[in-house]
């Protein structure tokens, strides 16, 4: 009998999910969270997030992640129907992206923790950077520009690494950091990306970033799998020599720390593996280790992400491509405004949950021509830095076709969006909050043309970090378990929840896509008024 715990270091929690693998017999043990707006008020973030009065700008307290790690472990500790001695092996995922700086007393801090003491109280002089950008902050345009330019322009840039520049991505941030805080750059011994920094609070010692991770960055270069010096060079002076290793997601970082051992009970022996990023993690957890599906994810943000074999570039500079836990790659498309939208429209309505289900079942596919364009936030894909929401052939106040028109509208920017993947899925696996919600599934599955399954665990980061622990823990004992034998039992769907397209609803969302990029274009400004091709299609 083995025992692997996987870490979701997520915008608005700290999730754990226990694993147990004993032959062909595998269960999850047991998941906890931490909610960072709930069960750490003190730290006044919102949605996981620090107020600013900028609103491109999307920080948060590494502090806060850290004192949730120790939480996490108190309640697993008291709580658990497990003991933690009895766990072989830990790995994460972090949301990708976001920067952590420490400065030169870090390495000393890391490795002397004191089991007596609460982690957080330790922590608080290794900084140089008070905060942490996050995924979500869209303040480095220019910075993107800049590096974009030193490297060639966005095609250069993107086979070099695997994405044009993005303002969330960590190397803009970087340079941003270098031009506003020179000072505070020169200060930072190591820069850490959420995933290698909480790797290292477990094993007391830098950790590693892995290729699925650090291709988040604009700094990796993507074939190789290392550091790419131009992209360094572009980004800040002396970067390389603040930024960890990279290393395969199979390496194991070490042992667990001592704090972790002697506060929690933790076995000595257990193997802290390298962690990687959320949407890596969720490729595994969803069972995404061979070509032929994709998943989405709606949370925080919509992700819609499947298997490469080899890297490919997106010609409209849009989607991502990155390292995969199973040693190839992944792409990946985000949509900034997913389950937030959702809610904000919910809201408006004056609905609940229940009431939103209700609205999708009452109205009809198609939406009789009336779309929205949700960018209550500065929009990722496309790339819309004005947030605004853009209605066409749509009452504001009608509540029941809002609801229809703000799924309907990422549904098809998710189809639309991922043309340039090359994938036409035989099936569509939803994970993330909203998954749950079967009428959202439905207009999924008439969108792409494919069925779509429900997971049982509902965080496959999670999830996909504890198969990483698993995986990694057979490969350091000199084994050769494949991935197929580790999602065996573990990441697949419900089979009762699948859920087939409509021949005739499927040719009705085709028909609609043209018009919906119509409007979409029309707003962005590279179109003329779509209402022809709307009218066109209300007549069809």
């Amino acid at each position: 009998m083995a025992i692997y715990m996987g870490l979701d270091s997520s915008t608005q929690s700290l999730t754990a999910v226990v694993i147990r693998v004993e032959g062909e017999n595998r269960e999850v043990l047991d998941q906890r969270s931490i909610r960072f707006d709930e069960d750490l008020a003190s730290y006044g973030c919102q949605n996981g997030v620090l107020a600013h009065p900028d609103p491109l700008v999307a920080h948060s307290n590494p502090l806060m992640w850290a004192e949730a790690l120790d939480r996490l472990f108190e309640v697993l500790s008291s709580e658990g129907d497990f003991s933690l001695g009895e766990i072989q092996a830990i790995a994460g995922s972090g949301q990708q992206h976001g920067s952590v700086y420490l400065n030169s007393s870090a390495e000393a801090c890391l490795s002397s923790l004191d089991p007596s003491a609460p982690l957080v109280g330790q922590l608080q002089e290794i900084f140089s950077r008070p905060t942490s950008p996050i995924w979500m902050d869209s303040s480095t345009a220019g910075e993107c520009e800049l590096i974009t330019a030193e490297l060639g322009g966005d095609f250069e840039l993107a086979g070099l690494t695997g994405s044009k520049a993005f303002e969330r991505f960590t190397g803009p941030q970087i340079r941003k950091f270098h031009a506003e805080d020179p000072q505070g750059y020169e200060a930072t011994r190591r820069i850490h990306l959420v995933s290698s920094f909480m790797a290292s609070l477990l094993a007391g010692a830098d950790a590693p970033i892995d290729p699925g991770d650090g291709a988040g960055m604009n700094l990796m270069d993507l074939s190789g799998k290392e550091w790419a010096p131009r992209a360094l060079e572009a980004t800040a002076p002396g970067l390389a020599g603040k930024l960890p290793a990279i290393e395969e997601s199979c390496s194991v970082v070490g042992p667990l720390a001592n704090f972790w051992v002697e506060r929690y009970g933790c076995s000595p022996e257990a193997r802290v593996v390298c962690w990687s990023g959320d949407n890596p993690c969720s490729l595994v957890g969803v069972g995404l280790v061979k070509p032929g599906r994709l998943a989405i994810s709606l949370g925080t943000s919509d992700t819609l992400f499947g298997y490469l074999p080899e890297p490919r570039v997106d010609p409209a500079m849009e989607g991502h491509t990155f390292g995969a836990p199973t040693g190839d790659y992944m792409s990946l498309i985000c949509f900034k405004n997913g389950s937030l939208a959702r809610e904000k429209i919910c809201n408006g309505a004056g609905l609940d949950w229940a009431g939103f289900s209700a609205a999708l079942r009452d109205t009809p596919p198609g939406n009789g021509g009336a779309i929205m364009l949700p960018w209550f936030e500065p929009e990722i894909t496309p790339n819309v830095q004005e947030p605004g929401v853009r209605r066409y052939g749509l009452d504001e106040t009608d509540g029941p076709a809002n609801v229809r028109a703000v799924v309907e509208a990422q549904m098809m920017a998710m189809a639309i969006h991922s043309r340039w993947m090359g994938v036409k899925p035989e099936s569509i696996y939803a994970t993330g909050g909203a998954a749950c919600n079967k009428e959202i599934l439905q207009i999924m599955a008439q969108v792409f043309d494919a069925d779509v399954y429900q997971f049982e665990v509902g965080n496959s980061a999670a999830l996909g970090a504890a198969l990483r622990a698993y995986h990694a823990d057979d490969q350091a004992a000199g084994g050769s378990i494949s991935w197929e034998e580790v999602i065996a039992g573990f990441a697949q769907p419900v089979a009762e929840s699948r859920i087939s397209p409509d021949p005739e609803l499927v040719a009705l969302y085709n028909d609609l896509k043209p018009v919906y990029e119509a409007c979409e274009e029309h707003a962005l400004g590279r179109g003329d008024d779509p209402q022809q091709k709307i009218e066109a299609f209300v007549q069809r």
